[in-house]
């Protein structure tokens, strides 16, 4: 009995001994040495992504849960992504442009991109026209649209969007946080260790937290800057480009606009006659002929009570003989 005693204790205690060695092995983040390098670049990435689901960001509210890493998703700023595409008619293409650019510049912002073409109108003329995208800050978005669209002949279209990104950029810095701390244990274990195979293990791991530091420092400062400057895309059109075609007086655009309408207005009149006819002149006239054949009704009844001899008369003298 005490020898069986004894030999379940000594079982035990070797049971603990691999058990807390390879606790200790996960706690710095590394699989066992056993494990080829290219696997491990794999796991980091799912538990990840598991962290994110366990900040809560599917939950669809606004606050944000703190991640086990310590960023404070109330302290962070709400990151929204404001961009507008306008469309816009002017007497001269090339001076707006230049105003655009002038604007994005005093406002503190800057021109993306900005490209001016010549285009032809249906009278064969060439004119100017182009198209420029700027970021100006966010908080300047309103007022520099109020100024590009100031003094234009029309302005054909304009589109504003919003992308509320706060719950991706919480995330973002979570994640960094998690490879900063990975690569800051990593190199304290890599100068700990002697063994070549340790050596290579351990700096693998630490390679793939710092690619991954370096793409997500990436991924945060686009976030920040697409914030806090707005894009706005514009195209400018000359007026020219808009004007009827014209040869000698006569306009052959006006005269198939005027055509059209005159067809609209005869399908438009001709369908509000449908429409009466179903709905009012079918219906009354049965209802005239009803209330006819009613009276007509009446009036024989009435007649062969007052009259019944002359009904008679009526009646044989209709009668066909034989």
């Amino acid at each position: 009995m005490k020898r069986t005693l004894l030999i379940g204790l000594t079982a035990m205690l070797l049971l603990s001994a691999c058990g807390g060695g390879a606790a200790s092995y996960k706690d710095i983040g590394l699989e066992v040495p056993a494990m080829a390098p290219e696997p491990m670049l794999e796991a980091p990435a799912m538990e990840f992504a598991d962290e994110g689901e366990a900040r809560g960001f599917g939950g669809g509210g606004d606050t944000v849960a703190n991640s086990g890493s310590g960023v404070d998703a109330a302290a962070v700023e709400r990151k929204v992504i404001q961009n507008a595409d306008l469309s816009i008619v002017v007497a001269d293409p090339e001076a707006r442009l230049d105003q655009i650019q002038k604007m994005a510049v005093e406002m503190g912002g800057f021109v993306v991109s900005s490209n001016t073409y010549q285009a032809t109108t249906s009278n064969g003329v060439k004119v100017p026209q182009g198209n420029i995208t700027i970021r100006v800050p966010a908080e300047n978005m309103d007022a520099a649209l109020d100024r590009i669209k100031a003094d234009v002949v029309e302005v054909q279209s304009e589109e504003r969007s919003g992308q509320d990104v706060t719950r991706e950029y919480v995330d973002l810095q979570s994640r960094l946080k998690t490879h900063e701390q990975a690569a800051e244990q990593l190199s304290k274990i890599l100068e700990q260790k002697t063994e070549s195979s340790e050596v290579i293990e351990v700096f693998n791991q630490l390679v793939y937290h710092r690619e991954q530091i370096e793409l997500l420092k990436g991924q945060i400062n686009y976030i920040d800057e697409a914030a806090a400057l707005s894009a706005i895309s514009v195209v400018v059109i000359a007026e020219e480009s808009l004007q009827p075609l014209e040869i000698g007086g006569w306009r052959p655009v006006g005269v198939a606009r005027d055509a059209l309408q005159t067809l609209i207005n005869f399908f438009q009149g001709f369908v509000n006659v449908v429409i009466y006819l179903i709905i009012l002149i079918i219906p009354a006239g049965l209802l005239l002929l009803g209330l006819l054949w009613l009276v007509w009704k009446v009036f024989r009844f009435a007649w062969k009570k007052l009259f019944p001899g002359k009904t008679k008369e009526t009646t044989a003298l209709e009668k066909p003989k034989e």
